[in-house]
Formats: C-alpha cells, sequence, structure tokens
C-alpha cells in the first residue's frame, strides 16, 4: 500500500473527542471536479463532525471531516478544492495538485482518493479519474447525480467501467441520501486492505461495482490507444522526463511518465513543477529535458501541444463507448427546458434582479428582528452585570468593553444567518452557476467576473457576510479585489449616519413632483459608492492582473437540483461558527481597546463631569483634538474628530457620540434634539455655524468611502489569512475619504457654498 507523507503540522487544532492520536489516523482525499455534488457527499459522510480553515500560509478554504463506521472506526476525510485536471489553472487547483502529488506542506498519511463524478456528465469526469489513477494511490469513485444521468438518457454499465479502470464504483445520489453507506463501508473497505490476513479475498463495499481499488500497475503504454499505435517511441521521446522525475520526486513509474507527458502537452504544467524547485540547476535540467523533449515530438510529427489531453480523451471516448448507452430519443432535461428562460438574453437579467431584490429585501428586513432582539438581550445582560457587581473599573471593563464587544460580534449574526442560507440555497438549486453567466459580461467591465455579483450585492446589506461571501469565486485575484471594493458598497450601517445628516441639514422638499430632495440625497449616496467600486476594481486589476491574459469565460452550468434543507443549514452554522470564533476574537479586543480610549483616564471628579466632558478629556477625546489639524480642510472639528475614533467599532456609533457629546439622552438617527443641536452649534469666536449641509455631505462622502469597521478588518484578515490586506484596505479607503471629502468640502467653499 502505497502512502505519501507529506511534511508539515495541520494548522487546524484536533480534539481527542474528535481526532484519534496521529500514528492512528487514516486519511482520505475526497477530489472531484466543480459541480459534481461533492460537497454534499463531503456533507453526508461527516455530518457536523467538521472543521473549517485555510491552508497553510494561502486563503484557500479547507474542510476536514471525521466519517465513523459502525463499528466506532473513524477516517479523516478531506474535501479537496474542486478541479477539473492535474494541470493548475487556479489557487485552488494548485493547493489540490500540490496535496495529490506530496509536494504540500500538510501532513497527511493519504490511504485513498474518493473521486466524486457526476454519472451524467461521464466523459468530461472521467479525464480527471485517469490522472488520479496513474498518481499510485488506491482511487474509488463515487458515481453521483445517478438519477439526472438516467432522466437524460445516459445509461451506465458500472461493473464494466470498474473492471476496465481497475476502480470500486459506488452509484450514489447525495441529495437523497442514497448509497452514502455503501460508500462509507467501501472506504473502509480500501483502506484496511492492507491490514487483512493474508489469502483473505479483497472485495469492494457493499453495493460497489468492480475490483477492490490497488495502485495503477499498468503499463502507461497500455492505457491510450494511439500511444499503442506510436509503439515505444512516444515512451523513448518522454523517458528523460520521466527520469528527472524519478529522481526529484516520490511518485511511481507510472506518475513519472504521466508528469513527464503533462510537462511536455502543457507551458503552465511546466511552470508548476519549476516554481515548486528551489534549486536553480534542478529548474533549468527540468527545462532543458523539456524542451529537447517536444523537440524529439516534432521531429516524429507528433504535435505535443495539448497531447495529454488528445491521448487521454482518446481513451476516455474508447471506454465510454463501451460501458454507456445514451438513449438520443429521450425529451430534453429540466435543466435545459428551465434554461431557455432563465439565460435568456432579455428574461435572465430581468430575473436575476427580482431574485436579488428579493434575498436583498429579505436579508435586510428579516434580519432586522433578531438584530433588535440580540441587541436588547447584549443591553440587558450589560444591566444585570451592572447592577450585580460593585462601581470600579471591573464592572466597566465587563459591561461597557467585554459585553459590548460580544454584542458588536452577535449583532451580525442574523444577516450572516439569512444570506449563507440563501447563497447555499442558490448554490444548491444550481442557480448561482447562471447568475455568474448572465451577469459575467457587466463584471468583465470592472475587472471582475460573474461570481463577484452576490458577495457585492450582499455587501449593500452588510461589508462581512459579503466579504465571506467572496468564497464561492474560484479566481483568488477575482476574489481578492471583490474583497477590496465590498466595503465601498453603502452598508447598512452607514444609513443611520445618512438619515441624521440628511434629516438635520436638508429640508423634505419635493422634486418634479414625484422625489424628494432627502430622499435623492440617500440615493445619491448609494450610486456614490457604487461608482468609486468600480473605479477602485479598475485600479485594482491594473496593479494585480496587468499581466494577465485575458480568456474567455467557460462556465459549466449544473443540473438544477431540490436543495437539501439539512445542508443548507450546516452551511449557515459552519459560517456563522467561523464568524464568531475567528472574527469574533478581533472585534472582541478592538472593542476593549476603544472603550479604554472612550473611558480614560478618570480624573477625580469624573462622576461630577458632565458627558461632554468627560469624552474630550479622555484619550479618545484627546485624539480628536490631536487629529483636528489634520481634519479641518474637510470642515471637521475635534467633536467629529472623536466620532470617526469611535466609529470604527462600527459606523452607525458616530449617532450615539454626538449624542453623548451633546448630552442628548437616547438619541437615535431620527432624534430631533441632536439633529437641533448639531444645526445649532456655533463657533463661539465668529459666531459661525459648525456644521453646514456643505459639512454634512463632506461627512458622509468621509463615512461612504472609509473603512470605519473593525469587523470589516477583521473578517478580511481571516478571509484574506494576513494582516497584509486589510491594512491595505484601511489606508487607501481613508486616503479616498480624505481626497473625497477634502474635494467636496473645499470646492464647495470655491463655489460659495460654505
Amino acid at each position: 500500500m502505497n502512502r505519501f507523507i507529506l511534511n508539515h503540522p495541520l494548522d487546524m487544532a484536533e480534539t481527542t473527542d474528535t481526532f484519534a492520536a496521529r500514528e492512528s489516523v487514516t486519511d482520505v482525499l475526497l477530489v472531484g471536479n466543480p459541480n459534481t455534488g461533492k460537497t454534499s457527499v463531503f456533507n453526508s459522510l461527516t455530518g457536523l463532525r467538521q472543521k473549517t480553515g485555510n491552508y497553510p500560509g494561502v486563503t484557500v478554504e479547507k474542510k476536514s471531516g471525521i466519517v465513523t463506521a459502525p463499528d466506532g472506526a473513524t477516517l479523516r476525510l478531506h474535501d479537496m478544492p474542486g478541479m477539473y485536471s492535474l494541470t493548475p489553472k487556479s489557487l485552488d487547483d494548485s493547493i489540490a495538485r500540490e496535496v495529490l502529488i506530496g509536494e504540500a506542506d500538510e501532513d497527511l498519511d493519504i490511504r485513498l482518493i474518493v473521486v466524486v463524478a457526476d454519472a451524467s456528465n461521464l466523459n468530461r469526469n472521467l479525464y480527471l479519474v485517469t490522472q488520479l489513477i496513474d498518481l499510485g494511490i488506491p482511487v474509488a469513485i463515487a458515481m453521483n447525480m445517478m438519477d439526472n444521468a438516467v432522466s437524460s438518457g445516459v445509461h451506465i454499465d458500472l461493473d464494466a467501467l470498474a473492471d476496465h479502470l481497475q476502480v470500486p464504483i459506488v452509484p450514489v445520489i447525495a441529495s437523497r441520501q442514497q448509497g452514502i453507506d455503501e460508500l462509507r463501508q467501501m472506504m473502509f473497505d480500501q483502506v484496511n486492505r492492507d491490514t487483512r490476513p493474508a489469502g483473505s479475498p479483497e472485495e469492494a463495499g457493499p453495493g460497489s461495482s468492480g475490483p477492490a481499488s490497488s495502485p495503477a500497475t499498468v503499463s502507461f503504454a497500455e492505457r491510450f490507444p494511439r500511444r499503442r499505435l506510436l509503439g515505444g517511441l512516444l515512451d523513448e521521446a518522454l523517458s528523460p522526463a520521466a527520469a528527472w522525475f524519478g529522481e526529484h520526486t516520490n511518485l511511481n513509474e507510472v506518475a513519472q511518465t504521466s508528469e513527464a507527458l503533462r510537462v511536455t502537452s502543457s507551458d503552465q504544467a511546466l511552470q508548476t513543477w519549476m516554481d515548486g524547485r528551489q534549486d536553480a540547476s534542478c529548474k533549468e535540467d527540468l527545462k532543458r529535458i523539456v524542451e529537447q523533449t517536444r523537440g524529439r515530438l516534432d521531429e516524429m510529427q507528433v504535435p505535443w501541444r495539448m497531447l495529454e489531453t488528445i491521448l487521454r480523451y482518446d481513451q476516455i471516448d474508447e471506454l465510454y463507448s463501451k460501458v454507456v448507452r445514451e438513449d438520443r430519443s429521450a425529451r430534453a432535461s429540466l435543466s435545459v427546458r428551465l434554461d431557455r428562460v432563465f439565460t435568456h438574453r432579455a428574461a435572465g437579467p430581468a430575473i436575476v434582479l427580482i431574485v436579488f431584490a428579493l434575498v436583498f429585501q429579505s436579508i435586510f428586513s428579516w434580519a432586522e428582528a433578531p438584530m433588535t432582539f440580540i441587541e436588547d438581550g447584549i443591553g440587558a445582560l450589560g444591566a444585570f452585570v451592572y447592577q450585580f457587581l460593585p462601581a470600579g473599573l471591573l464592572r466597566n471593563l465587563l459591561v461597557d468593553g467585554v459585553i459590548a464587544g460580544v454584542g458588536a460580534v452577535l449583532v451580525f449574526l442574523p444577516q450572516i444567518l439569512f444570506l449563507f442560507f440563501f447563497l447555499a440555497l442558490l448554490e444548491d438549486t444550481g442557480y448561482m452557476a447562471r447568475v455568474a453567466f448572465i451577469m459575467d459580461r457587466f463584471m468583465k467591465s470592472m475587472g471582475l467576473s460573474g461570481h463577484s455579483v452576490m458577495p457585492l450585492l450582499s455587501s449593500f446589506a452588510c461589508a462581512i457576510p459579503g466579504i465571506m461571501a467572496t468564497r464561492t469565486i474560484s479566481s483568488w485575484k477575482d476574489r481578492l479585489i471583490t474583497i477590496m471594493i465590498a466595503p465601498l458598497m453603502s452598508c447598512s450601517a452607514r444609513l443611520p449616519v445618512y438619515i441624521l445628516l440628511i434629516g438635520a441639514f436638508f429640508p423634505s422638499m419635493t422634486i418634479l413632483g414625484v422625489f424628494t430632495l432627502q430622499g435623492l440625497m440617500l440615493f445619491t449616496m448609494y450610486i456614490f459608492g457604487i461608482v468609486v467600486a468600480i473605479g477602485a476594481a479598475l485600479v485594482f486589476k491594473q496593479l494585480f492582473m496587468k499581466d494577465a491574459v485575458s480568456t474567455s469565460f467557460v462556465m459549466e452550468l449544473p443540473p438544477y437540483r431540490l436543495p437539501s434543507l439539512k445542508w443548507v443549514l450546516l452551511q449557515m452554522f459552519e459560517r456563522a461558527k467561523v464568524f464568531v470564533t475567528e472574527a469574533g476574537q478581533i472585534i472582541l479586543a478592538i472593542s476593549v481597546v476603544l472603550w479604554f480610549l472612550a473611558s480614560y483616564p478618570q480624573p477625580d471628579d469624573y462622576d461630577s463631569m458632565t458627558s461632554r466632558s468627560r469624552i474630550q478629556q479622555s484619550y479618545a477625546g484627546q485624539l480628536g483634538q490631536l487629529i483636528e489639524p489634520a481634519i479641518e480642510p474637510l470642515g471637521f472639528d475635534w467633536k467629529v474628530g472623536i466620532g470617526l475614533i469611535t466609529s470604527f467599532v462600527a459606523r452607525e456609533v458616530l449617532v450615539s457620540t454626538m449624542a453623548t457629546i451633546y448630552n442628548v439622552e437616547e438619541a437615535d438617527e431620527a432624534s430631533v434634539d441632536l439633529r437641533s443641536a448639531l444645526q445649532g452649534e456655533t463657533d463661539p469666536e465668529t459666531g459661525e455655524r459648525v456644521y453646514t449641509p456643505l459639512v454634512a455631505v463632506a461627512l458622509m462622502v468621509f463615512f461612504a468611502l472609509a473603512c470605519q469597521c473593525m469587523a470589516t478588518v477583521a473578517i478580511v484578515k481571516r478571509e484574506t489569512n494576513s494582516w497584509k490586506w486589510p491594512i491595505v484596505m484601511v489606508l487607501y479607503m481613508t486616503a479616498l475619504a480624505y481626497v473625497g471629502s477634502f474635494v467636496v468640502y473645499q470646492g464647495g467653499l470655491l463655489l460659495g457654498y460654505g
């Protein structure tokens, strides 16, 4: 039994109740093309016994879970990123490939690769299957979506297919939980084959087809029909490259020749291997050998470009003709009929807008009640602790620091839960792929793809779930740009600031007999954020993708399916847990720091001071006065400066901060007293108004562009696995906000609107 031992500890904590001791852990990889139902199979096998994290040093998400047999035995199952082949096209592909060939920084004892294949698209799925078989690690196939295949008129002889491939195959319908028990049993049978008594039969698990899996031993030349016609000439041409892999890797003989063919056929595959070598001479040797191999093939008049693809599909086409019978008279599937409507040139975009409007409105409105409930609950808990504990540092820390910080984390949970409910629902039904397809042309103008639509729209409710939703974007560069511009969408936390300032400084006058000035101002702020986001995306595209080669947008549209409510809820639970446990730690820490800045120092006469005096003499107040010269060109004074500092907890905190400064009890954005206080504030020296409509617009522009949200910073750190990108985000958005407010205020003064 071949094993790949990869030398680096997992970055996911292991607990004694879920993971066995290191020497007894058995690792199984779950691999497959995108849209084959791999995640549903993973969820069905592991249930709630899952852990989610990132691969070491990168932002690609990994999931691991425990699979338990009836006798209590366990396997550790790793859900690999979806991939079409071992030639990497993206960061996700690269990570999956490195794990499979033993080049990743992981400590895994891989006993089995389970490939989830879509029975209705068998021809395409077999390409990856044949590549994995050549690695020499035991392979088994979970043939998913058997019902879709039958309804499409595709009938597969699984026994014949298993016999030809020499791997066990288990038919499953993961969405209905059919075949999962048989798949689980087959997995345990396969990984335990090397521990059976000598002479015992090696049988596949119950319900499976074909022989037990074994490492690839069939001669490489025997795998490809066209290869056989070339005799030994192709073997001879590839042998130097195969020898290089034999010397520098742990791949078996078949895998060595397979990789030699791959790097000969693909510049991308060659570059990937070269990037993974530290020794410069080693890289040059491989490059020289591959160039010589390509020269030999040119002499033989064998087209080396795409040679692996040609040879493998020769094999697959021959095999497909033997094991698959297609009923050409079968009626068009439901997916085809639905796509005539949902991907229609005119109806498709209209349906997308309607779906997004419903989802967005649902997130915005349905989350309001539970968010209010959480806020009230946190407030009640704070009041209880306040009454229970004696006055002092401990009470203030717990009530205003820790409990308020926990509330800042939990208050976002309803929006996150609702967003990922709809995301999982749309993804599980197959509609999200259609959305990406339809919106891709528009998003291309922003340097993004159609996959960015949902995260950006979700960010209008809250940037946090929107940024978390970028996990659906396979391209790391597209995902990074989407993350960096998502906070520019005017989220619901900006709304109280907009309402306070618009209500205080702009009359409710009617324009064109239909619109109100206040409504148009609010609409303008939302459009302003979108326009700036488009500009930022184009700039980031030039920074990150200026050397990228333009490629066609190719997307597989999976069949429509009934979603599994069980696993939709599981997705919600996973995302909520990630947010609370990982981003929540950062949010809580920043909350305590900001509480300290706003509460200290406390002089002896602190209790007799007004709220305005208390916050003015605090560290936050001192910082506000310190930065006043810098923000004065924007029309802001030290009081607004305090608001800018404290609102980093959350943008809407500006309202409560200004209410504290002006000693307005229980004020919100609609408070008449707070609006009057802002309108009536005058400079004691000149007698002029401190806050004017121009100042209000400049302040709204600042809040529209600045990253005034610690939770957003925390989630960006979590999603990018680095402090680099949240720092870049804070710096570029703060610079944008400053320049935007400066232009608005100083330009307004020049035009006489001061």
